[in-house]
Formats: C-alpha cells, structure tokens, sequence
C-alpha cells in the first residue's frame, strides 16, 4: 500500500514537472514572438498567459523589452501573491531570471515556494506579511530592496490605492496596480482606508474594493508616470515612470486604453457566484462609501451623479451614457 501511494506520489511529480517545462518552453516561444515588436495597436496585441491569470506575462514582457531595463535594475517587487503559482511575476523571474521580492498576507506562500523549489533556483525573497499603508516601506527595505527596480506589481484586493500612495522606499520603472472597473472610469475614487480590510468582509458581492482606474491614473500622474494601458480583462493598469516613458511609448504605442471589465465574479450572501454583470453590478454596492482621492470627500457611490463613460456604457449594455 504505501509503496503504491508513493509510486503515485512520484509519477504526478513528474506529470507536473513535465507539465510545467512544457508551459515554460511555450511561453518562452511566446516571449520570442513579442519581444521584436515596435509597435503595437494596445497592449492586447501582446497578451498571452504562462504563470499570470490573464495576459500580463505577454504585456510585461514587451514593455520590459521596449524599456531596455538596464542589468542594474533588473529586480521586481510583487505582493498579493496567494501561493504565488498564479502571478504577474513568476514567469519574469523564470524566464528573464530577475531577482525578485514577493508578499502576501498568508504564510502559504512561503511552503508553496520552497515547494516548488524556487527559492534555491532564483533570486528570490520571500515575506508572509499583512501590508498596510503603515508597514510597506519597511517591508520592502528590510528585505534589502531600495531605489531603481524594473517592476511593481500591487494587488492586495482593497488598500492597492492608499499603499501605492505612500510607497516612497523605490522607485519602480514600471508599475502594475489592479484596478476595480465596477467603480467606473470618471471619478478618482477608492475604498476609504482601513488597515485590515479584507474584500470578502467588507460586502459579500467580493465587488467592494480597490479603486477606480481614474484614482490610479490620477496617483500615477503625481508620482511621475505615464499610463499605457490595461489587460484586455480589465483589472490591471500599466503604468511606465516617465523617464522612460518617453524612450518608446510615443512611437510603440498607438492606442492607449482603460477598458471595462465583463468579468462575472460576483457573489451572494451565501458565498456561491450569482453571475451579476455589467452596470448590475454597482447596484449592489450602491450605498457603500467611496473616497474622492484628489478632494478627500467621501460619498456614497449612490450619490456620484455618472461612474461610467459613454464609451464604457455602450461597451458594457449598448445604452447610452445619461
């Protein structure tokens, strides 16, 4: 019996091993047919999928080419992680061999990264931390990472705005920051601040959270970058600091778009996927707070007079903007 169970223990290590050379060798492919283009209609054009849940990997990978990086600066910082086998980052620090620091809130991601032997492959720190506002810069320069690094990626599901605002210990030359399409692409408005926020407690839809993609544009214009553009699924904003921005993005990029998101991850109270879409989707969290990140007044989402653009109405339902 225990022989039989440790034979299959072994034959789906390697099924996995197997799975995941033949993953890299295709993204790697992948990378090879991005990489020589100069210009691109969006950044949709360059999308494709290895290790993030979209198609972040293809989008990093043609703007770390365009960059011209130098080797210097060739570290990343993510955090909001999970157990990091889903991430903005893993294929970067596979493929391109980066030194890296990631973070998440739950010490899972520690086992999961010595398990996939990772941390003895690469350059890679790992910190099982709960960030906030308070503790970020800390973080960061603890783990011996200050000044230039080549990319930051945020996505904590909540304070992504308020720890971005105050994040001074670096100065990433590009940056990744999740955005909430819900909220609309006409105010500059977040979620108040709250240290422990946590997405699933503050409203049961897992719709309350983040920040609009008009507040993050807003930061990142105050902290001295250019966006250029979000994934085709409409929850992570591209942001390129602008000493940089304006080696390539002019000529590289054509169209520069935030998009509206058809993502269908609502929930009930029960916790199960109800499937609510589209403009619906406010309407469950109509009359919780929301903060004007540029005037500091707080309103409830109810009482802002349009959050969605005539272009994101007409893509969302075909109606028109009112």
């Amino acid at each position: 019996m225990f022989a039989k169970e440790a034979i299959q223990r072994a034959l789906q290590r390697l099924r996995l091993w197997v799975a995941g050379d033949t993953l890299q060798l295709m993204g790697r492919m992948a990378s090879w047919q991005v990489r020589p283009r100069q210009v691109i209609s969006s950044l949709r054009d360059v999308e494709f999928k290895v290790t993030s849940q979209w198609g972040e990997d293809g989008i990093i990978d043609w703007l770390i080419e365009r960059a011209q990086i130098p080797p210097a600066s060739q570290s990343f910082i993510e955090f909001g992680v999970e157990t990091y086998r889903q991430s903005n980052t893993r294929f970067l620090l596979q493929n391109r061999n980066w030194r890296g620091l990631i973070m998440d809130g739950s010490p899972a991601v520690v086992a999961a990264v010595k398990e996939d032997n990772l941390n003895w492959k690469h350059d890679l720190t790992v910190r099982a931390a709960f960030i906030t506002r308070e503790n970020i810069n800390d973080l960061i320069s603890s783990a011996g990472f200050r000044g230039d690094v080549g990319l930051l990626s945020i996505d904590i599901d909540g304070n992504d705005y308020w720890v971005w605002e105050v994040l001074d210990v670096i100065r990433p030359i590009l940056c990744i920051c999740e955005y909430n399409a819900v909220l609309g692409d006409i105010h500059p408005i977040s979620t108040p601040y709250t240290p422990s926020f946590n997405r699933t407690q503050a409203h049961h839809s897992n719709l309350y959270f983040g920040a609009s993609i008009a507040a993050l544009r807003s930061l990142a214009v105050k902290k001295g970058y250019r966006f250029v553009g979000t994934n085709s699924a409409a929850n992570d904003a591209f942001f390129v600091r602008e000493d940089y921005a304006q080696r390539f993005v002019d000529s590289s990029l054509q169209n520069i778009q935030a998009l509206p998101s058809f993502v269908r991850e609502s929930r009930d109270e029960s916790g199960q996927l109800n499937y609510i879409g589209g403009v619906d989707r406010l309407k469950l969290i109509s009359t919780l707070p929301v903060v004007n990140v540029e005037t500091g007044k707080t309103s409830r989402l109810s009482d802002l007079e349009s959050v969605y653009s005539q272009e994101w109405l007409e893509s969302m339902t075909g109606a028109t903007a009112g």
